[in-house]
């Protein structure tokens, strides 16, 4: 019997954040198995570690529709769950996408918060074409999008469409074609769309649409946000160990806080959280 455990990443809470399945050791499980375990449980992303060596374990994602190459919130979850089971200090995690250590730290309350180091980021300008077609699917005329953030393909371990918002409002009315923009989406390689609102230089709420997974909305997208970040120093908006705050899951129900830092001289991305069990 596989044991799958539930936690909630970038929450304190088990109501808020983004849930995730997290399976401490999966040597023994196929694809297709792990695939299944993630259809049956549901949730956006869940992690299956393979132990490979003292505090070393390649790491995989699953949707409940596909494998994905790597996913923020189920590391910050698989990491937190590690701390419970082996203690803090630094776990290095082989992904489809790369190298990714994680810091694991306890907290005043003498739980874990963890800091995955992303894979490399980069962004690169989105064409007319990509995105006339997400608007067109999202409902939002041009007119929607904020000008001072040009939209972008941004990447950290997984493409993501860069969208801002031109208001809170705006972000906050979210209606979409789930079918026409999973497909534009399949299409182009995107895993994620992440629309954005700046509410300061360094504060900003999102939302993350992520019809490829099978899923309408994520409360928490911890590749996403670094991609974001990368996206940013792209357009020189950050300096070099910049700490910004990412609100998400807001408008669903489940609050989400994400912190992102930049490294000096890397584009890889710092993403720091908590994550509690779900009971």
């Amino acid at each position: 019997m596989t044991d799958v455990m539930r936690y909630a990443a970038f929450t304190t809470t088990p109501t808020g954040g983004n849930p995730a399945g997290v399976v401490l050791d999966a040597r023994e499980l196929s694809d297709a198995e792990m695939l299944a375990i993630a259809a049956e449980l549901g949730y956006s992303e869940t992690a299956f570690l393979h132990p490979t060596d003292e505090r070393q374990y390649r790491i995989q994602y699953f949707s409940p529709l596909a494998e994905v190459a790597f996913c923020g919130h189920a590391t910050i979850a698989a990491s937190v769950a590690l701390g419970a089971q082996i203690g803090p200090g630094t776990v290095d995690l082989a992904t489809q996408a790369g190298p990714v250590p994680v810091e694991i730290a306890t907290d005043s309350t003498g739980g874990f918060t963890a800091t995955l180091t992303s894979p490399p980021t980069s962004s690169r300008q989105a064409s007319e074409q990509e995105v006339r077609a997400a608007l067109d699917a999202l409902g939002w005329p041009a007119d929607d999008l904020d000008p001072e953030y040009p939209p972008h393909v941004a990447y950290a371990g997984n493409h993501h469409l860069v969208l801002a918002a031109a208001s809170r409002r705006r972000l906050a009315d979210l209606d979409y074609d789930f079918d026409a923009l999973g497909k534009h989406m399949t299409d182009m390689g995107w895993t994620t769309v992440h629309l954005f609102w700046p509410e300061s230089p360094t504060v900003f709420h999102a939302r993350n649409p992520f019809p490829p997974g099978g899923v309408v909305e994520d409360p928490a997208t911890g590749a996403a946000a670094a991609a974001f970040t990368g996206y940013l120093r792209t357009l020189g908006r950050l300096k070099d160990d910049t700490i910004l705050t990412i609100h998400q899951g807001v408008d669903m129900g489940r609050p989400s806080l994400l912190t992102c830092t930049t490294i000096s001289d890397d584009s890889r991305v710092k993403v720091s959280g908590t994550a509690v069990p779900i009971q």
